[in-house]
């Protein structure tokens, strides 16, 4: 036993020293190493969070500008109307005719990408252009049919405009948000949760009430003017249903066709498509004969011939605006969620009408518009969830 002992190495003190030593190093390795691992990942939560920052900021401005637009081009659309004017044709170009405005953007784009690309060789560029020549006929054929698609769906609008008072012109058209949900769940795999479900029964009930609010204002007045009534209603109902279609396939030619993602491909969508729908209604005008009264039109507009000139110019500039706005919207988010954003607005252009035209608001019209802001809210609620759910995901992959 003692021999055993003996045959064992002695630790000393400068063993004990050395051993602790050695620990501390390390230790201090691991937390460096740590830290070191850590780094990365805290850069990375602070670039996502910035870029989520950004985005929201962008969505909030789009969505301010898109409902300015709207609000301010339908009451100037009524006014139109209300002093005089007679032209469906008009009231047609004047929302897609601002595509001009947008046009500077290219020269200013033009010099950017001349600025950053004198360094590419000439093979780079040639095959680029090889590659791109058959996506070319793929965006003409989108920009034609999405031009007339908007042509007609803006001459129901107008039809709906000039015969409806814009309060209830305005409640009508937030149905487009049923029908978007609809043709987003077939051609943008949309999901229909219990929340966006409410919000679709809500806002249907809120177009159904109004189609009891124009038989009632219909039975006062002479057949003529129920005729009126009823076909305004039906081209508005029909103009919401292709509204909600044409943001459906504006979602999909983004999904689908484009490549990357940059405002370049809003404004081309804006301009090209704009475009068609312009030649398409400007045909339209001379078709019908409609140019002949113009003259006349401005000559007896109640407001004077500057008015009348500014009251379009005005609404066109509005309309782009809009335009800008929910085309963004959908870049960024989705067509369901434009559409959200501007049956939003709808409720605000009922009570601007009743202090700038005077317009009855009943009771219909204040349960329809209660129902419009319900439907609304359960939309937004949804996208709360959605964006809360995704932040949680990323932070639990991190």
């Amino acid at each position: 036993m003692g021999q055993t002992q003996e045959n064992l190495p002695l630790i000393t003190e400068s063993d004990h020293i050395a051993i602790e030593a050695s620990s501390e190093f390390n230790e201090i390795n691991k937390e460096a190493s740590s830290s070191e691992s850590s780094e990365p990942i805290i850069n990375e939560e602070k670039m996502n969070r910035k870029g989520n920052y950004m985005k929201w900021l962008k969505i909030t401005f789009y969505i301010i500008i898109l409902l300015i637009g709207q609000t301010v081009a339908n009451l100037l659309g009524r006014l139109y109307f209300e002093k005089g004017g007679h032209s469906k044709w008009i009231g047609t170009l004047v929302q897609v005719a601002g595509f001009p405005i947008l046009l500077p953007y290219y020269y200013f784009i033009a010099k950017t990408k001349h600025n950053t690309n004198t360094n590419n060789n000439n093979n780079n560029n040639i095959i680029s252009k090889l590659t791109e020549q058959p996506r070319v006929w793929n965006l003409i054929m989108i920009y034609v049919s999405l031009g007339l698609f908007v042509a007609v769906d803006c001459y129901l609008f107008s039809v709906g405009l000039m015969y409806l008072p814009v309060s209830t012109f305005s409640l009508i058209c937030s149905s487009q948000i049923a029908f978007n949900a609809i043709f987003s769940f077939f051609l943008n795999s949309q999901k229909f949760t219990p929340a966006i479900i409410i919000s679709l029964v809500l806002l249907t009930i809120s177009s159904t009430l109004l189609f009891f609010e124009t038989e009632s204002e219909g039975s006062v007045k002479n057949k003529e003017s129920k005729a009126k009534n009823m076909i305004g209603f039906v081209c508005t109902i029909v103009g919401a249903a292709g509204y909600g279609l044409l943001l459906s396939l504006t979602q999909l030619f983004f999904d689908k066709m484009m490549k990357s993602e940059s405002f370049k491909a809003i404004v081309d969508m804006i301009v090209y498509r704009s475009l068609v729908a312009c030649v398409t209604i400007v045909v339209g005008i001379f078709v019908s004969g409609e140019w002949r009264d113009l003259k006349r039109e401005m000559n007896e507009f109640e407001l004077g011939k500057v008015c009348y000139f500014m009251t379009l110019v005005w609404n066109t500039l509005m309309w782009k605006i809009f335009t800008v706005g929910s085309i963004a919207l959908i870049f960024e988010v989705s067509s369901l969620f434009s559409n959200a954003v501007g049956v939003l607005g709808l409720p605000i252009i009922p009570v601007a009408a009743v202090i700038v035209f005077h317009d009855n608001m009943s009771k219909l019209k204040v349960a329809s518009m209660a129902l419009a802001i319900g439907g609304f809210i359960a939309y937004v609620y949804q996208q709360y969830v959605d964006d809360f759910k995704s932040k949680k995901d990323s932070k639990s992959s991190l």
